[in-house]
């Protein structure tokens, strides 16, 4: 099975309790890009690509593991472009959660994805289209560092609105609903 026809696959299974409103539309809009667009999940899409990402949780379940992105300059949820080797959506989310935390032996919250997050970039790829996950890292994982980040910080839950932008504010929302 294709990337795009995984893809295809989980979006269409997104859970309805979540896919709800903004989610449902969202939801919609990315199947109608993958209909559109065979290299839908490709950076190289003018029209925007699925991406993947990842709320790193540590194992209390009290906190969460943010990156500072080198090119933002903003603290962001782990997650980034989907590469060929990548089977599905899933193990795209848990590579760049590996890679960017530097945490290996990271698991997904099951259910699927948590949100959906929409949002504009800067030209020639216009939008990103991200599928959200939520991974637990295990028992004294350690944290390191990547190319891709200013700084790693673990942030407990009431201290994410005060460094994060809302949409990861609505990331940890989520993920705290399914704990």
């Amino acid at each position: 099975m294709s990337l795009h026809d995984d893809a295809v696959l989980v979006l269409k299974g997104y859970a309805s309790e979540v896919a709800h409103g903004d989610q449902a539309e969202l939801r919609q809009a990315y199947l109608d890009h993958l209909a559109r667009h065979d290299d839908g999940m490709w950076k190289a899409c003018g029209a925007g690509h699925l991406t993947a990402s990842a709320l790193v949780i540590d194992p209390e379940r009290g906190k969460v593991l943010l990156t500072l992105h080198r090119k933002l300059r903003m603290w962001l949820q782990m997650g980034g472009h989907c590469e060929p080797q990548d089977v599905g959506l899933e193990a795209a989310a848990l590579r760049e959660a590996t890679e960017e935390s530097g945490i290996t032996g990271l698991t997904l919250l099951p259910g699927g994805p948590v949100r959906l997050d929409r949002h504009p970039i800067p030209s020639p790829c216009n939008w990103h289209l991200d599928v959200q996950y939520a991974a637990l890292a295990p028992a004294g994982a350690a944290e390191r560092i990547s190319e891709e980040s200013l700084e790693l910080r673990w942030f407990g839950y009431e201290d994410v609105p005060g460094v994060a932008d809302a949409s990861v504010v609505r990331l940890l929302e989520a993920t705290r609903s399914r704990l």
